[in-house]
């Protein structure tokens, strides 16, 4: 089956937006559209700039973990963001819920988000999310935001995601335009991201969304684990996990496993 090529000037065109998209980049096969972005914003690449890549080499996600994508079936992305030090947080929670609004908008599918930046549908991964920063002298150089988003690929032909992945495609019975599907990403970002440079918190919204408050969940950060109820996340985007011996702890990162 042959897939459609994105092309930076389709991509573009009318798009409407404010911020993300203004300059866009489609590259055939890189490394991680990550390396290229981080590339481009030492060189001074301006706030919104978005690198797409057919295919990587070496794509990875939290935790370097390596991000599988067959080529040409899927969104392979990273977005040069230059916001202020107090709005990380928002840029984390603004990517996120732009793929859940897509989804919804795209596919008419109900994604839920598990903290702090997955987003799922009928408990399996449809999108990972990977902010990296460089700070100087206290404020943010820049920020780069990679988006890898599972539109047409059948997660059921790889063993080793065939239980935790899905796709827009595998949820909703049908095959998607990738285009399609960007366009309205980059606008659902660029309306979340300029609300927020205007001191607008998408805090609620994504709070709104999180499946993961109110169970049980172990969360590992290197070599650490700690257990209790998801009681609930503070504006700064950190999970509160209640123990069970009644003690609170607040968490900034970490890996959820979900307890039923």
């Amino acid at each position: 089956m042959t897939t459609e090529r994105l092309d930076a000037e389709q991509v573009r065109l009318n798009l409407g937006t404010q911020a993300i998209g203004q300059r866009v980049v489609c590259l055939d096969r890189v490394s991680s559209t990550m390396d290229v972005a981080r590339s481009e914003a030492e060189k001074g690449a301006p706030d919104g700039m978005v690198v797409v890549a057919e295919e990587q080499t070496a794509g990875r996600g939290r935790f370097k973990r390596e991000w599988l994508s067959p080529r040409g079936e899927d969104l392979l992305f990273s977005v040069v963001l230059r916001p202020r030090l107090h709005q990380m947080p928002g840029v984390n929670m603004a990517a996120t819920l732009a793929v859940l609004h897509t989804a919804e908008k795209v596919a008419g599918l109900a994604p839920t988000l598990k903290w702090p930046n997955d987003v799922r549908v009928d408990g399996k991964k449809l999108c990972g999310i990977l902010v990296e920063d460089v700070l100087e002298k206290g404020e943010v150089r820049f920020a780069i935001v990679g988006v890898g988003l599972n539109v047409n690929m059948d997660a059921r032909r790889y063993p080793e995601i065939a239980e935790t992945a899905t796709s827009l495609a595998t949820a909703a019975g049908q095959r998607f335009s990738r285009l399609l599907v960007l366009r309205t990403l980059l606008q659902e970002m660029d309306r979340l991201y300029v609300a927020m440079r205007r001191g607008e918190s998408p805090y609620a919204d994504w709070r709104a969304n999180l499946e993961t408050l109110g169970k049980r969940v172990q969360v590992r950060w290197q070599d650490t684990v700690d257990e209790g109820v998801a009681s609930d996340v503070d504006t700064q985007g950190n999970l509160v996990l209640t123990k069970a011996d009644g003690t609170m702890v607040t968490l900034v990162a970490g890996e959820v496993t979900l307890q039923v």
